[in-house]
């Protein structure tokens, strides 16, 4: 192992004819070139592959300061990481502190607003800003981009075909705009001459029964195909979807540890739910009745509603539509429909609109409101659905009309 340097050896370290090197062990080493300048450098390997990383020049960086920069580029070696790329980004990184890039000012007015939003929403708005503007803009100098560049940015978004997030980034990419200018960063916000530049989100209604509707679709439904156990779960999927109005998504991937049997309630978490956020569903006797007939066919699966294909996954986006269709309802119902019916009912009965809209797991456009509001209702939503329930079962009991 070589001798360690000391402070005396590299001061009095004289120049030769030929570069030279010396040693202070594991991969550190100081070049001294003929004309006395005196180079900290680190041999080490990645990938396979050697390499060199340069780590200043005495006397500026001190023995004892290159040592430390060792230490740390043996950390990033340690942790599978490049030193030499981490060095890279590092100076990357503090350029663009003290520039005025599009990223810069976006953080910045991110960090001024974020008090404002409930958690969810912040996190889902770091994640589309992350993922959408800046891999166009970040780096630009904020008070150099153009109309165009911003066009192009929301160009790929609405080319997926996601108008509503299009329409959204735009909006957040002015919002820093204004911020720029209001900070001396720029002097002027181009998000303004994009209006009509971009395609406006078509508002779909899912098709949804009416109440005079549900008497007759409930005898069908009374009587759907259960003659294979794939249709059994189906016809139950689609009794629980009635029962609990959560959307498609919701209900399909649910696990069986979701439910809770002592406090008769289903806590969906908030990687499947729009808004980001564990939503609870209140079960009534109804629901559990539905689920423990589940749970005698697919209790020992680790979706409540297995995929009739590959019992490892969930049921297919596909498999209540198709069902829907195959009782005569194309066109007249989907899953999602099964939501607008209880909630038209539901205010039609008298609930109140904040009860109904947190049972939904609906946005509270206020956000502010929203972070009151988003642990309330409980009580009364376990009284809502089971008064739903116990409808829903009135309803069936009526003799459809011919």
């Amino acid at each position: 192992m070589p001798k360690c340097l000391s402070d005396a050896a590299v001061r009095n370290a004289k120049p030769k004819s030929k570069p030279y090197k010396m040693s202070d062990g594991e991969g550190l080493f100081l070049l001294i070139t003929p004309t006395g300048n005196k180079y900290w450098r680190m041999k080490y390997f990645f990938g396979g592959k050697e390499k060199l990383l340069a780590l200043g020049v005495y006397p500026h960086v001190s023995l004892i300061e290159a040592r430390d920069k060792r230490a740390q580029a043996r950390k990033a070696l340690a942790s599978g990481n490049d030193p030499g790329e981490v060095k890279k980004e590092t100076k990357q990184q503090e350029v663009l502190k003290r520039s005025n890039a599009f990223e810069v000012v976006a953080w910045e007015w991110f960090g001024q607003r974020e008090h404002e939003w409930v958690p969810s929403y912040s996190k889902r708005l770091r994640r589309q800003i992350e993922r959408h503007i800046l891999p166009k803009l970040g780096k630009r100098p904020i008070a150099e981009i153009t109309a165009p560049e911003v066009l192009a940015m929301l160009r790929v978004i609405e080319g997926r075909g996601t108008l509503e997030t299009a329409h959204r980034m735009m909006q957040v990419t002015g919002q820093i705009f204004m911020y720029a200018i209001a900070t001396g960063r720029a002097e002027r916000n181009p998000v303004p001459d994009l209006r009509g530049a971009i395609k406006s989100p078509i508002i779909k209604h899912h098709a949804s029964l009416e109440e005079s509707e549900l008497p007759r679709f409930l005898g069908k439904l009374d009587v759907y195909d259960e003659d294979y156990e794939g249709g059994r779960i189906t016809k139950l999927a689609v009794r629980a979807m009635i029962l609990t109005f959560v959307r498609t998504t919701e209900l399909r991937a649910a696990q069986w540890p979701e439910f809770n049997w002592e406090k008769a309630e289903w806590r969906v978490p908030a990687e499947r739910m729009k808004m980001d956020e564990d939503h609870i569903v209140p079960l009534s006797r109804q629901a559990i009745s539905v689920l423990r007939e589940l749970e005698s066919i697919s209790g020992n699966h680790r979706y409540v509603f297995p995929n009739e294909h590959n019992r490892s996954s969930y049921m297919s986006e596909n498999t209540i539509l198709y069902a829907l269709y195959r009782m005569g309802y194309r066109g007249r119902a989907t899953g999602h429909g099964f939501r607008t019916t209880a909630s038209t009912i539901l205010n039609e009965n008298g609930f109140p609109p904040d009860v109904i809209e947190r049972q939904l797991s609906h946005a509270e456009r206020n956000k502010s409101r929203d972070a009151y509001n988003r642990a309330q209702y409980l009580p009364e939503r376990r009284k809502m659905m089971q008064w739903w329930a116990d409808y829903i079962d009135q309803i069936a009991a009526k003799k459809p009309p011919k």
